[in-house]
């Protein structure tokens, strides 16, 4: 009896250090319940405690040398929009080079919308996968981050300890630790800059409008000639916000989370205006294109002379391919445009977490921003801070010349923030609603 108490208080001691530190391993469970004298107790707990201690070693991100010796040999899983070829050459270059470097095997999951991965890692954590996740690094912003970060699916904070973060200097540029509006709070880390601009034909225009009253007034003189794509296409959602931005006598409400209380009062001045501009449209408010690269074939094809995008070097980047006329010029509007930063996440339950997190301290190096920067390979914005980077980082993208085309850096500040995320939905849903089936 004595040797049954012994062993079912030794049992009970187990399993409370099994408890304590939060041991998941069913084979370790299980032989913790097989011990039946203290020797094997005590050589369990220290067994334990070394166990312990290694995973923590292993998850130490102020050792980023550690780090990285962890990263070799792993594959990083990377869901990232694949409908666009220059991005998607990018990505290769990027596979190639840390492949080289850092023995780590990149592989581009090319996806149609992000809210399907982040479907993926919520179905994911309600089967109880926490630790073989499929997605290692998601390409994310905006009301999608919203969503994993108010559910708990993002491992972090990580994103400031990367040797490459203090290049954005985030003190300087808030806009770096803020997702429209929301605080990443280290769960992502910025991978890109974009902001919407107007880019217009000028051999057709000579003054483009310079304001969303204005282009109403203009498309009314110049009907046909502009588009925007439908929502909730993530460009035809913008302007929608956009709009409202300038139209409404209540902008502080935008920063907040949507109210179905006031609702249809802040957004009327949206609709009133959509209501006089649609018919103005090409084929008069009957059909809207899905995508920014259909809006570069209306204005190739000579449909129409004015049209918007989200990365300011998109018509640098068409006239350089043959999608647009070389008399394609880009300007942002007088009073702002909104503006956000594109960011890398790190999903919960990711099985190659360090990988993920050297993969995206080499997406932030000064070599990979430049060649991302550079139209010839990607086109994208930097989110470097150009003026605190060493002479030679900022001669390599200072140096970048983007053509005519190309938006000024003075347009370039002047930027709008993000309305809330919970905004995109509701406006999508509003908008189908009223327009879809017109």
């Amino acid at each position: 009896m004595k040797d049954d108490a012994n062993a079912v208080r030794n049992a009970w001691v187990c399993w409370l250090v099994m408890v304590k530190l939060k041991l998941l391993s069913a084979t370790l469970a299980t032989g913790i319940f097989l011990i039946a004298d203290k020797r094997n107790v005590a050589s369990l707990l220290i067994l334990l405690l070394v166990t312990n201690a290694a995973n923590a070693k292993d998850l130490d991100i102020n050792d980023w040398s550690s780090i990285e010796d962890l990263a070799r040999g792993e594959t990083v899983y990377f869901n990232a929009w694949g409908g666009e070829t220059r991005i998607n050459r990018y990505l290769s270059w990027a596979a190639t080079t840390v492949k080289s470097r850092y023995d780590i095997n990149l592989q581009h999951v090319k996806i149609a919308d992000t809210a399907q991965a982040v479907s993926r890692v919520l179905a994911e954590k309600q089967a109880g996968n926490n630790t073989d996740g499929a997605i290692d690094l998601l390409w994310i912003n905006g009301e999608n981050f919203s969503a994993l970060k108010q559910n708990q699916l993002l491992y972090g904070p990580w994103a400031e300890y990367q040797p490459n973060f203090p290049l954005v200097n985030a003190d300087r540029f808030p806009e770096m630790r803020e997702d429209f509006s929301i605080a990443t709070d280290g769960l992502e880390s910025p991978w890109t800059r974009s902001q919407l601009v107007f880019y217009y034909d000028s051999s057709v225009i000579s003054g483009p409008p310079l304001s969303i009253s204005e282009l109403l007034s203009w498309a009314v003189e110049n009907p046909s000639e502009f588009i925007y794509p439908r929502p909730p296409s993530f460009l035809g959602t913008t302007f929608l916000k956009q709009a409202i931005l300038e139209l409404s006598d209540n902008v502080a409400a935008l920063y907040l989370p949507v109210s179905a209380s006031n609702f249809d009062e802040i957004t009327a001045p949206l609709w009133e205006y959509l209501d006089a501009l649609h018919p103005n449209l090409l084929r008069s408010g009957r059909y809207f294109p899905s995508t920014a690269a259909d809006l570069r074939r209306h204005m190739g094809d000579g449909e129409i002379s004015l049209a918007l995008a989200f990365n300011p070097n998109e018509a640098a980047l068409a006239i350089s391919s043959g999608e647009l006329p070389k008399s394609a010029r880009s300007y942002v509007l007088q009073g702002g445009t909104i503006s956000n930063v594109s960011f890398l996440a790190i999903p919960f339950n990711s099985p190659h977490k360090a990988a993920a997190m050297v993969v995206s301290n080499f997406l932030l190096s000064p070599e990979a921003q430049s060649r991302a920067s550079d139209p010839v390979h990607m086109g994208s914005t930097t989110v470097l801070s150009i003026e605190d980077l060493p002479d030679e980082a900022r001669k390599m993208i200072t140096a970048i010349d983007y053509g005519s085309a190309a938006v000024s850096i003075d347009d370039l500040n002047r930027k709008l923030r993000e309305p809330h995320p919970s905004w995109t939905l509701a406006l999508e849903q509003a908008w189908v609603q009223r327009y879809s089936a017109k």
